[in-house]
């Protein structure tokens, strides 16, 4: 009896680099500054809080659907003391979801059509153009120019066309660092005036911002809130990445869409995790703001660490990933070097060409410097031996 025969959506995706680069680094016991996770626990008072909730008889069962009601109020406190901004309604504009990452599907599921085109700031994490595909949208890709990786606004407008429904923001952006400036978002909001344009806003390294500059969040600018899904993570904020906790701000009639697909999607987020970051904010406000002095001198660190080597060291405004060169050290393709750092140097990266649609290749590599300060240094010493 013949199999059934199965038409791949995405033929030409695989395994995540993510995880491909995970994998290589365990089986070759390397230090992994591949993959964007902490290698030290959340917040002690966080941990106990979970505890206690996992204890907590009724605190077993489906959460509702958009959230629970205290964790919202909390985000929409915590929104309006951040960001000096109207709180956003609990009822009605904020969604929690499974991770920043489900909340991106659910937007892009929710709102993008066949045929319709998403504008992509390339480089850009490699689950925007296959959540755009998988919808039967077009990624319309808009290139960042490194070192800085700046948005040229210019060819941003020259991109739009009848077809655009949405364009995909990331700030503090993955892979770069850079960040958006309140001007940048106001040149945006200038641009898409006059236009039924959507925007997604993947904020999701909002308080990882350095040198005494502020996070300039789509939730500041009016006239774009008005248009936007705002995304934001609890993984990345309190060093949980594993717990996959993530929400989403959008006006009331966007959030309705979100909420159609997130249902059917996921349903409902772990509910004695929800009690628990409920629980933390309440108790510790200001645990966003200590962010930045906690990972700044992380950056440094490691930049100071590596100032010695022959890798060549972008600038980072933010975020907690560090671009490199590698020119002085070879001339090969970047995903071979970053396979052959992983095995003859002891040391997992990513490859950047992993976050372009295409593969463009201008030798960098990108490490996470999100780690302890004992395991910076001992990946630091190999490095400096290339």
């Amino acid at each position: 009896m013949a199999l059934p025969t199965i038409v791949s959506k995405l033929p030409d995706v695989g395994t995540s680099i993510f995880s491909v680069m995970t994998q290589l680094a365990q089986e070759c016991g390397a230090i992994n500054l591949a993959q964007g996770f902490p290698d030290y626990d959340p917040p002690l008072a966080l941990q106990e809080a979970l505890t206690r909730h996992a204890r907590t008889a009724g605190h077993h069962q489906y959460a509702p659907m958009p959230g629970l009601p205290r964790l919202r109020e909390a985000i929409a406190a915590k929104t309006a003391r951040v960001y000096g901004v109207p709180a956003p309604d609990p009822a009605t504009e904020i969604t929690v979801t499974c991770g920043a990452t489900e909340a991106l599907y659910a937007v892009l599921a929710a709102v993008v059509h066949p045929g319709d085109e998403v504008l992509v700031l390339e480089p850009a994490y490699d689950l925007y153009g296959p959540a755009i595909r998988l919808q039967g949208g077009v990624p319309v890709y808009v290139p960042l120019t490194s070192p800085t990786f700046r948005p040229d606004w210019d060819r941003v407008r020259a991109a739009l066309t009848p077809r655009t429904r949405l364009i995909m923001l990331n700030s503090p952006h993955n892979p770069s660092g850079a960040v958006l400036s309140a001007a940048d978002l106001d040149t945006l909001a200038d641009i898409l005036a006059d236009t039924n344009i959507l925007v997604l806003s993947d904020e999701v390294y909002e308080h990882m911002v350095f040198d005494g500059q502020p996070h300039g969040s789509v939730l500041q600018q009016p006239a774009l809130r008005e248009r936007a899904f705002v995304l934001s993570s609890f993984g990345k904020t309190y060093h949980a990445t594993g717990w996959k906790v993530g929400y989403c701000v959008a006006p009331p009639a966007l959030t309705a869409e979100v909420r159609r697909v997130h249902q059917f999607l996921t349903f409902a987020v772990s509910t004695p995790t929800q009690h628990a970051l409920a629980d933390v904010l309440a108790a510790d406000p200001t645990h966003d703001q200590q962010l930045p002095a906690f990972y700044q001198p992380k950056r440094d660190l490691f930049r100071e660490l590596l100032a010695e080597s022959r890798f060549e060291l972008l600038p980072v405004p933010g975020g907690y990933f560090q671009l490199a060169r590698y020119a002085r050290i070879s001339t090969e393709p970047d995903v071979a070097f970053a396979q052959r750092l992983t095995r003859e140097a002891g040391v997992a990266v990513v490859p950047v060409s992993a976050f372009y649609h295409n593969g463009h290749d201008e030798g960098l590599i990108r490490f996470c410097f999100a780690k302890q300060d004992t395991t910076l240094r001992a990946a630091a010493e190999r490095l400096r031996l290339l």
